[in-house]
């Protein structure tokens, strides 16, 4: 089995090699690693660094303009070989050593959907903002009441997925609300989905996390929109 790992970055010369080498300590029997990275316009050294390190990973997409991060996913989803793709994002808030879990689960009951939960009791997790959490909490709450599920985490960042369940081409978002989009789209074709305790070390607003208040509201109008129409 194959498990494509995407990866889009922007501007993450800090741990980009980091991320790499420890998604590439992932090496699982039976399990098969294409690593996607997408370089989604980065102006710092990214670029550079991966140009440097070319054993590190499967694929390189360069992207000719900023896209942002649901752009970046998208492409990366229409160059994925893999039976499953599986997200991680280029710093450290998720740690790949999680990765077994997942696989571990797609393996023994052949799941179609695995979320890495950071509220199923993880080893460690940093204590980051209030109402970012309120918040999540929220939009799983809507998204679960809407397609009759039991997920307590939607907006991880480690969704994993059978690859068949829908077409990336259909995608229609490229803002935050792409990953409420895709999880409606695989839930809607498939009945075996399971969690996964995953640790977080999520990073702030001034170390360079980029998901504001504002887009909840995104979110929760693409969560209505796939669950009522």
């Amino acid at each position: 089995m194959q498990i494509s790992i995407i990866i889009p970055i922007f501007n993450e010369e800090a741990t980009i090699i980091d991320i790499l080498k420890k998604v590439n300590n992932q090496r699982i029997d039976e399990i098969d690693l294409e690593i996607i990275v997408i370089n989604d316009c980065s102006t710092d050294n990214t670029l550079d660094l991966l140009e440097d390190n070319k054993g590190l990973y499967t694929k390189l997409i360069n992207l000719e303009k900023n896209l942002g991060k649901g752009g970046a996913v998208k492409r990366g989803l229409l160059d994925s070989e893999g039976d499953y793709v599986l997200f991680q994002d280029g710093d450290l808030e998720y740690n790949p050593d999680d990765y077994i879990k997942i696989f571990n689960v797609i393996k023994e009951y052949k799941a179609e959907i695995v979320i890495g939960s950071r509220f199923l009791s993880p080893d460690y997790i940093r204590v980051h903002n209030y109402y970012h959490k309120i918040g999540n909490k929220f939009i799983t709450f809507m998204f679960n009441v809407l397609n009759n599920t039991t997920f307590t985490d939607i907006y991880s960042c480690y969704l994993c997925y059978k690859k068949d369940l829908f077409d990336p081409e259909l995608l229609k978002s490229n803002g935050w609300e792409q990953q409420a989009e895709i999880l409606s789209n695989a839930v809607g074709n498939s009945s075996i989905y399971y969690e996964v305790p995953v640790s977080y070390s999520g990073r702030s607003f001034d170390e360079g996390k980029k998901i504001r208040g504002r887009d909840v509201f995104k979110v929760l109008f693409m969560i209505l929109k796939k669950g009522l129409f």
